[in-house]
């Protein structure tokens, strides 16, 4: 008697409480078509989430689940969460008049809170996931884990600190200047890095050339022997390295190297992609940014002889594209989104496209491959069981044209969690 009364008592709790054996609480969506990001296409798509996490994806009305909160989304269309590897979502600009974005200065408190605006307005694009590669006084990773813990609201974030730099300012004597990520030579290197892993970053971010912003010079910076210490350093505590490189000398050096990613690269030529395919090297063009800046020039003080630069670059930039396109090297979306940036994350992939890519290929780029990436196969870059429910529902077919998933964002999950309703 005494067993079962335990037994019962049990099984109330349990009831009660949701100890296991307990039915959990799903939420139940569908759609007239959903893209699982694998290759694979679904009419009357229906997935199944439990918690933060997809427990089922299956087609039609008898795979809905009894008991089930039932969210009918049809007739959008399903792709996964997207994700940007490339952004600097803490580079915000109040506009404050007679000031440009890069002249913008806050301190890191004030910062972090205005650039909540940066965080939601790629949430609308459909992208709930960044790296980001690059901030400054600890503000990213401040972002991260408010984010994290629910405290603000915005896209899972992996950052990256500050970035590896060379000396780039003539030394005053008799005064001393903090210039985190500042370092020249091999031992300086390893100092940083285990700095920046010290401080809790998830990724370490080389500044291997020149470029930026109007700078369109792609000079190399580090030696391949400097970004190699990098690489080890990292390795070693289980974290991964990107190298900026605008010219083909750093990215050759940072493919070499061991580096995960090199980004925004032009003029490459064929043998360093062949190493990139060999070792799995992911290149992230970034050719939409300097359209970006081209475009808003007004806002940056840019005149006709920068624009002129910029587009010159992106010519540059985008032939690299192609040849990369041609021979099927690893491509992830990242759209170095910065200031008023946000809100135009995903533009990048029309470029895919233009250079040969299909529109399924090209959604690839910012879901499965940006998961490899990542190294977050197992959960990010599909729509399928045990990944996080990480959803976007676009009104049209991304299957027929990359332009729904630019432009026709309605509705945006992550961590099963509603964040965008547009409908």
């Amino acid at each position: 008697m005494k067993k079962l009364y335990h037994t019962l008592v049990m099984a109330l709790t349990g009831l009660v409480f949701g100890l296991p054996g307990a039915d959990a609480q799903t939420t139940t969506l569908r759609f007239g078509k959903l893209i699982t990001g694998r290759g694979d296409v679904i009419t009357d798509a229906v997935v199944v989430i439990e918690g933060n996490k997809i427990s089922k994806v299956a087609s039609g009305e008898a795979s809905i689940p009894p008991n089930t909160t039932l969210v009918d989304l049809r007739p959008l269309c399903a792709i996964p969460g997207l994700i940007d590897v490339h952004t600097h979502i803490t580079y915000y600009w109040d506009k404050t008049a007679g000031t440009n974005p890069w002249a913008s200065r806050m301190d890191p408190a004030t910062t972090v809170f205005l650039a909540q605006e940066n965080a939601l307005k790629t949430l609308k694009t459909g992208v709930t996931t960044i790296r980001d590669l690059g901030s400054s006084g600890g503000t990213d990773i401040a972002m991260r884990d408010l984010i994290n813990r629910g405290a603000m609201k915005g896209p899972r974030m992996y950052v990256a600190g500050n970035g590896l730099h060379v000396s780039r300012a003539r030394v005053t004597p008799g005064v001393s200047t903090v210039d985190p990520g500042r370092a020249d030579g091999v031992d300086e290197v390893i100092k940083v890095v285990r700095q920046e892993l010290g401080a809790g970053v998830d990724w370490i971010k080389i500044y291997g050339s020149t470029g930026s912003a109007q700078n369109v010079t792609g000079f190399q910076t580090f030696t391949q022997e400097e970004m190699a210490a990098a690489v080890t350093i990292a390795h070693l505590a289980g974290k991964r390295v990107a190298i900026h490189s605008y010219g083909p000398d750093g990215c050759k050096a940072a493919v070499l190297a061991g580096a995960e990613s090199v980004e925004h690269a032009t003029d490459v030529d064929k043998a360093t992609f062949e190493e990139m395919i060999k070792r799995g090297t992911y290149y992230v063009p970034t050719v939409d940014h300097n359209r970006y800046y081209a475009d808003h020039r007004a806002e940056y003080g840019y005149t006709d002889q920068v624009v002129s630069g910029l587009n010159a670059y992106i010519d540059r930039n985008f032939k690299s594209l192609q040849l990369a396109v041609k021979m099927k090297v690893k491509i992830a979306m990242g759209s170095d989104a910065v200031f008023t940036g946000f809100g135009e994350n995903t533009r990048e992939l029309r470029w895919f496209v233009k250079a040969g890519m299909t529109p399924l290929q090209a959604l690839q780029t910012a879901t499965v491959n940006a998961a490899e990436l990542l190294g977050k196969t197992n959960e990010l870059g599909a729509i399928a069981p045990g990944f996080l429910a990480d959803i976007v529902a676009v009104d049209g077919n991304p299957v027929e044209t990359i332009d729904v998933v630019i432009d026709k964002v309605r509705w945006v999950m992550k961590d099963g969690k509603v964040v965008v309703d547009e409908r």
